[in-house]
């Protein structure tokens, strides 16, 4: 197979997983949406329009912007089969992106080639295949479980997986192209030592930091320095 037949046969693989994710993600959305109404049909119960519709303003104007930037700054990583499965199955910055990004690093396939789609889409179907068997087990292992879960001892340890987590991935990251994030990482870091409530805000201290890098780094660029 030459190279245009490998270019072909690769768009027409992405045009099947559109095709397959989009039907997907309608189903997803249905399914969400008619979990409310049939509990609701059933019950006899519906929300105060008002009050709902109240709500839902003060929770959109945070998360929708959040929501874009997160499609704007994951897909490229993801990839087209990636990004539908991540984005129905969850989980995305604290399991598939980490999974992704190491994935890619031990196949080193850089981004935007079809061998990184593929390593993407097989990473995160490994992900969400994981995660399902984990919660399933902890749903049976609840009970005798509880008592370390609930460990005061360890309590703290549970709390700060994400963020050790991060901290290990991201390292070698910033190591990589240092010009680019010692300021955003050094702002960020002096905001939640200044405001430690930005801490538990971390999905929208992603506008911020990932527009300031993403400015470095076309200022680094234009000088000719990256």
């Amino acid at each position: 197979m030459n190279q245009q037949e490998k270019k072909q046969f690769f768009e027409n693989f992405n045009k099947s997983l559109h095709i397959i994710g989009k039907i997907t993600v309608s189903i997803s959305i249905l399914l969400f949406l008619l979990i409310p109404i049939v509990v609701g049909f059933i019950y006899h119960a519906s929300p105060d329009l008002g009050s709902f519709w109240s709500g839902f303003a003060k929770v959109a104007v945070i998360y929708y912007p959040v929501a874009i930037v997160e499609f704007l700054v994951y897909t490229p990583m993801l990839g087209v089969g990636g990004s539908y499965l991540a984005f129905i199955t969850g989980n995305v910055t604290n399991m598939k992106i980490p999974c992704v990004m190491n994935s890619k690093d031990i196949t080193d396939t850089p981004d935007g080639t079809p061998e990184s789609e593929i390593v993407s889409t097989l990473s995160v179907a490994t992900s969400a295949i994981t995660t399902t068997v984990v919660v399933a087990l902890g749903v049976i292992l609840i009970i005798p479980l509880k008592p370390v879960l609930e460990n005061p001892v360890l309590l703290p340890a549970f709390n700060n997986v994400v963020p050790a987590l991060f901290g290990a991935l991201g390292l070698k990251y910033f190591i990589k192209e240092p010009k680019i994030t010692a300021i955003p990482l050094a702002a960020m870091i002096l905001l939640c030592t200044l405001v430690p409530a930005m801490i538990s805000q971390t999905s929208i201290l992603i506008l911020p930091a990932g527009g300031l890098a993403i400015g470095i780094a076309y200022l680094l660029h234009k000088k000719g320095k990256l």
